[in-house]
């Protein structure tokens, strides 16, 4: 039986392997092309090529339940076509010993996924936001302890780069004519505002022969501290952060009373996702036991783009409504999952 159960799940690993290389790839290459479109004396096609790359991590993960759902439907659809399914139902394997055998393979699958998605893809972004920032400035440059920049005297430590344009974790080192440290700042949050830099939590020590002073103030304005315009290339959405980043903004904007529904959907997505790649996995265990069974490969093909289709609209449904209306994130980013978990369970039930 273990003989079988590791053919069952070397079919189903092999399946949901071609089909997310064949999908990352597409999607690699109609970003790519994208990029073109924003080439210049600075971003050239090399370094196009490169950030392209290097988000490939991060379209795995976020194709990976498509590519659970696809890869399934051909492998065991093709098991199905060849009528071993049948055989193994002959010889006294029960429905629930392949849906085991899947569902192992899918949850090691699960596994490997998340840590490509808590791991390589936040550093694969990381190190394209410090590709982009570097044809854009020689100054700047981003390190695993957050961005540097350099303006005159002064150079700026960034721990992060929040979505909606807020800096947080700053650190200001100024130096004096001789090029020794005069001030040192820790700021806790920076925003730019109407033209100004707004800075909040500010810790201050002033260095001097005679010795260190250090004061608190609550907010300054300042006029310059990073140019406005990098926040294109530095920006990242919640969707390519780590869910420990996300969690760490969340509760930032918590002490702050902030708005943070949109950073907390985010933040559950990150265990939905993978979550999600076992119920598609579930899901296209009935239809190669059923009428698909007889089906050409592009018949399963249609109706798994059909159902990974259904579910991503569903999904973005959801999401726009509890930003919306309010609801919970927990709820908004789980309640299309469990929907086609319980369709899946109940067609489960009724394979003979």
């Amino acid at each position: 039986m273990r003989r079988l159960d590791g053919y069952i799940g070397r079919q189903v690993a092999v399946g949901t392997l071609l089909v997310l290389l064949v999908l990352t790839g597409l999607d690699a290459l109609f970003a790519f092309i994208g990029e073109i479109d924003g080439l210049d004396e600075h971003y050239g096609l090399v370094q196009a090529l490169v950030y392209t790359a290097l988000t490939v991590p991060r379209r795995a993960y976020e194709l990976f339940p498509t590519a659970v759902l696809l890869g399934s439907l051909l492998s065991l659809g093709t098991l199905a076509a060849n009528s071993e399914l049948i055989a193994m139902r002959a010889a006294g394997v029960s429905v629930a010993r392949i849906v085991g055998s899947a569902l192992r393979t899918g949850l090691i699958l699960m596994v490997g996924i998340v840590i490509v998605g808590e791991g390589v893809a936040p550093a694969g972004e990381q190190r394209g936001q410090n590709l982009r920032a570097m044809v854009h400035s020689d100054e700047m440059h981003v390190t695993t302890r957050g961005l540097w920049a350099k303006d005159g005297q002064r150079f700026v430590n960034v721990g992060a780069v929040m979505p909606d344009l807020r800096l947080l974790n700053v650190r200001i080192y100024e130096l004096d004519a001789d090029r020794r440290l005069s001030a040192l700042m820790r700021v806790e949050a920076a925003r730019y505002e109407g033209g100004r830099w707004m800075l909040s939590g500010i810790h201050r020590s002033r260095l001097s022969d005679a010795g260190v002073t250090s004061e608190f103030v609550d907010e300054e304005r300042w006029s310059r501290l990073l140019a406005p315009e990098l926040f294109d290339v530095l920006a990242v959405e919640p969707r390519q952060m780590s869910a420990m980043t996300l969690r760490q903004y969340v509760n930032y904007l918590r002490e702050n009373n902030l708005e943070s529904a949109q950073y907390e959907l985010a933040y559950w997505m990150r265990f939905t996702i993978p979550l999600s790649s076992l119920v598609m996995l579930l899901l296209a265990i009935p239809f190669v036991f059923g009428s698909l069974r007889t089906g050409s490969a592009g018949q399963r093909l249609f109706i798994g783009v059909l159902i990974g289709v259904g579910f991503h609209l569903l999904n973005r449904t959801f999401n726009h409504m509890g930003i919306v209306y309010g609801l919970p994130p927990l709820l908004s980013a789980s309640l299309p999952m469990l929907i086609f978990l319980g369709v899946a369970l109940a067609a489960l039930r009724r394979v003979r």
